[in-house]
């Protein structure tokens, strides 16, 4: 096998590898730290924020939520989310509630996640090119991202852009021994096509090395924080969590990824409460593993839109429009649900089916951004997110 066909062998077998959802990070020259998790599938706001105290509620969901964590005589959480319920206490859990994308009306997955991710008001103009968190990079000099490769068939578009990022994914295992590293250095040292290629090679492997020592130090924080005594698994939502956090701990300053099974037609008490053990389990382990660093990181898990109010006649509920946004970390104020509630009664209804949007949730992702990176309303409201108006900062920071 010639040269060529030697790396494209390679390059062919790591294209080829199982489709794990990969992690995408990104090092800035703030302090605080932002992740974003999408929670695909259309989490069930009213599900998980419970409005106890709107007199509609219980005759919308006469037969799904039986059971429920009161939080102040209005709200309650999802009992699965009993875990996190000490966040809550301590102001590091909470939520914003009836707010949603622009997106209306058609209630697709893929069109709802395109919006979310690219943080348009539609998807008329072509903008899918890049995703709000990569333009938020733009704004920024001399970013440079901390590992320059991409693993995994599909890309995170939150993350997605001009600006320098890395990817990972759980079985990016790359590893090199001493006398490979001398022979790729032979193969191609007089070689101007492919020898800074394989230099760009070898430091990867160097960054991964590098990573998996740091993540043993993960593992004793998470071994050692009594609160991973309730963590449910041990499924890649946590390798996903664990790995973020170790890099948080150090230059990195922003990481996304997705955790899915929120679409919830039919037996929700069931389909959601196993997505929200691994919401739970997720947060936990970030927890843990960012250690003193938790106090500086905002966590916003969001996604492409609501569900219905009422359940279905499958005990579940159909796409929505209004929903949730859940944010949790030393760098926001939790504790409580922020929102302009519109209420439950029918005639109160986004086209008498679903939780009227009372807010753009860019908005609350705006303020966080302006917050921790310092970047200004124009820039947010023109480039960030085109079109978006910000309104009165709902004073998420902590």
């Amino acid at each position: 096998m010639d040269r060529r066909g030697f790396l494209l062998g390679g390059a062919c077998s790591l294209a080829a590898s199982p489709l794990i959802t990969p992690v995408a990070l990104a090092a800035a020259p703030w302090d605080r730290r932002l992740v974003v998790i999408i929670l695909r599938g259309a989490m069930d706001g009213l599900d998980a924020l419970r409005p106890l105290g709107d007199p509609d509620f219980a005759a919308l969901r006469r037969d799904m939520a039986p059971d429920a964590l009161g939080l102040d005589g209005y709200w309650a959480l999802h009992p699965s989310f009993a875990p996190l319920e000490p966040l809550w206490q301590a102001g590091e859990f909470g939520a914003v509630h009836a707010v949603s994308t622009p997106y209306r009306d058609k209630r697709s997955h893929f069109d709802g996640q395109d919006i979310l991710e690219a943080g348009l008001p539609d998807l008329t103009r072509g903008g899918l090119r890049d995703g709000w968190l990569n333009r938020v990079l733009q704004l920024q000099t001399g970013l440079e991202a901390e590992i320059a490769f991409a693993v995994g068939r599909e890309d995170l578009l939150v993350l997605s852009g001009d600006a320098p990022i890395s990817r990972w994914s759980p079985e990016a295992k790359l590893r090199l021994s001493p006398q490979a590293r001398l022979l790729l250095d032979r193969v191609y040292h007089d070689d101007p096509l492919f020898q800074q290629t394989s230099f760009e090679a070898m430091q990867i492997v160097e960054s991964l090395a590098e990573a998996e020592a740091m993540a043993e130090q993960t593992e004793e924080m998470m071994g050692a924080d009594p609160m991973m005594a309730q963590a449910r698994g041990r499924g890649e939502h946590r390798q996903l969590a664990e790995f973020a956090a170790t890099r948080l701990r150090g230059d990195t300053r922003i990481a996304s990824f997705s955790l899915g099974g929120w679409d919830t037609h039919v037996r929700q008490q069931n389909t959601f409460a196993r997505a929200a053990d691994d919401l739970a389990d997720t947060i936990l382990t970030l927890r843990a593993g960012l250690g003193e660093v938790w106090a500086q990181t905002a966590v916003v898990c969001v996604t492409e839109f609501g569900r219905t109010a009422a359940q279905n006649g499958n005990l579940g509920t159909d796409h929505g429009t209004g929903g949730a946004m859940l944010f949790f970390g030393g760098a926001l104020r939790g504790g409580r649900v922020v929102a302009d509630w519109p209420g439950l009664a029918e005639a109160d209804l986004y086209d008498r089916r679903d939780l009227m949007p009372t807010r753009d949730v860019r908005a609350h992702l705006a303020w966080i951004i302006a917050g921790i990176t310092g970047l200004p309303r124009a820039g947010l409201e023109r480039a960030v997110f085109p079109g978006l108006q910000m309104g009165e900062d709902p004073g998420l920071l902590a």
